[in-house]
């Protein structure tokens, strides 16, 4: 498998496109409203591809060159040397391993590049696929969020995954 990560593009757009207006995705991020190609547009212009000056790395997951999801490290504290991890796999391209792939990337980059202490994920209990590949790269489930995420049918329970990178 030819799984890289590297920094959007203009032409990734589309790719921006499909996940961030994914209203089933919604329930697991922070937005509920759709985003248009010129916000997204402005967005991929506007990165410095810095997690300090940016506060998020944002990278697309990529193989054989064609883009099949996006990895990110937000809610970045250079203070205490850690971020929160999110991957997102366009539907069709899920279960290829890609996101795996992706994570064991992202995990020596944060701790071998930016010299994360810490990373950190937080994951619907009910969505057994990540929690089951989190913890096979080494995440431990430290918390149970109850009642963390509204579905817009009710309440469900999260899980805090956690990974120590970085130890000096």
């Amino acid at each position: 498998m030819n799984c890289k990560l590297r920094p959007l593009e203009p032409q990734d757009i589309e790719l921006l496109y499909t996940i961030e207006n994914d209203r089933d995705m919604w329930n697991v991020g922070n937005t509920n409203v759709p985003y248009s190609r010129y916000d997204l547009e402005n967005y991929i212009l506007t990165q410095q591809h810095d997690i300090y000056a940016d506060k998020q790395l944002r990278l697309v997951i990529s193989v054989d060159d064609r883009p099949v999801g996006l990895v990110d490290l937000f809610n970045f504290s250079p203070a205490h040397h850690r971020a929160e991890l999110g991957l997102a796999i366009l539907r069709s391209e899920q279960g290829k391993g890609y996101a795996a792939e992706a994570l064991r990337q992202m995990n020596d980059y944060a701790a071998n590049v930016l010299h994360l202490h810490q990373l950190y994920c937080i994951v619907a209990e009910d969505n057994v696929a990540s929690i089951t590949m989190l913890r096979g790269a080494g995440y431990a489930d430290e918390t149970s969020l109850k009642d963390w995420i509204f579905t817009g049918k009710g309440y469900t329970g999260a899980i805090a995954l956690f990974k120590f990178l970085y130890v000096g």
